[in-house]
């Protein structure tokens, strides 16, 4: 049972009383870190996670290419009439959010994905921002930076092959290309932005990699959680951790049902959802 209010703020504002059913969407696995957030959240959501194998990965694509596939893989989500679309993924909202909330809003809710550096800036720095190489020293991240992070020394941080590694599950890749980041990161640094969605997977690992001895613990900040609370928010669901349903899970990969690619499974975010959608390798 829900009702609908129409206020004086630009979005809409549904009030559910009820269970709710969310979708993700990314070209890969980056979606998993905010759909365990919902999860945790609330555990008697249903969620529809749309993953887009055939077209993966993303940033390397032109920015008219990458918003056809968003669109495409948006589409085939909100063919599940969920109350919400997540898009779990960075370079997917930089490029891609306009298109998407143009085609389906206001029916359907639409949450992007933004670099935590707003909160991590305002814990003091100095701070690093960790990105995939086509984010960093973008317009939109620079941007973002000179916005909310004023005063604050920042260093933009290129990680080459981190996230591709991370969709592998590709261990010994992943330290790599961790410790190659965290050798461009300055030993002065006490907050790290994951500003891509699949580091978040990896956050213990990058945290022992860059702590160094006799620093501060040193603080990580993702957007995982963030999201999850502001599709709630836009919903006006009130997070339910102790709910004692568990929601469905329904798993697209490029459009066809499916279920979820088997190195998901390597993440704790991945295994989370195991009982709901038994892993197999994508077609």
């Amino acid at each position: 049972m829900r009702s609908l209010h129409h206020g004086t703020a630009p979005e809409r504002l549904i009030v559910y009383r009820g269970r709710v059913k969310i979708a993700l969407m990314d070209s890969g696995i980056g979606l998993l870190a905010a759909s365990a957030a919902v999860r945790r959240l609330r555990p008697d959501a249903d969620l529809v996670l749309s993953l887009d194998p055939e077209g993966m990965p993303w940033g390397p694509r032109t920015p008219q290419d990458l918003t056809e596939r968003a669109v495409a893989v948006a589409g085939a989500a909100a063919a599940h009439r969920p109350d919400a679309l997540i898009v779990g993924c960075n370079t997917a909202t930089v490029h891609a959010l306009t298109a998407l909330r143009a085609r389906l809003e206001p029916g359907l809710p639409v949450i992007g994905t933004v670099p935590a550096i707003k909160p991590a800036a305002a814990g003091g720095g100095p701070l690093a921002i960790w990105a995939t190489p086509a984010t960093t020293g973008s317009p939109y991240q620079r941007d973002l930076i000179e916005n909310f992070a004023g005063g604050v020394g920042v260093t933009e941080v290129p990680c080459w092959g981190l996230a591709e590694a991370v969709e592998r599950a590709d261990g010994t890749a992943v330290d790599a290309a961790v410790a190659a980041a965290a050798d461009l990161t300055p030993d002065d640094v006490t907050t790290v932005v994951l500003g891509c969605t699949h580091y978040e997977l990896v956050a213990e690992r990058i945290r022992a990699a860059v702590q160094r001895p006799g620093r501060p613990p040193l603080a990580l900040h993702g957007s995982a959680g963030a999201v999850a609370a502001q599709a709630l928010r836009r919903l006006g669901a009130r997070p339910a951790p102790g709910a004692p349903a568990i929601g469905t899970l329904t798993v697209l990969l490029s459009g066809r049902e499916g279920t979820l690619p088997a190195p998901a499974l390597t993440y704790a975010e991945g295994r989370l959802l195991q009982p709901l959608a038994p892993a197999r390798t994508a077609q």
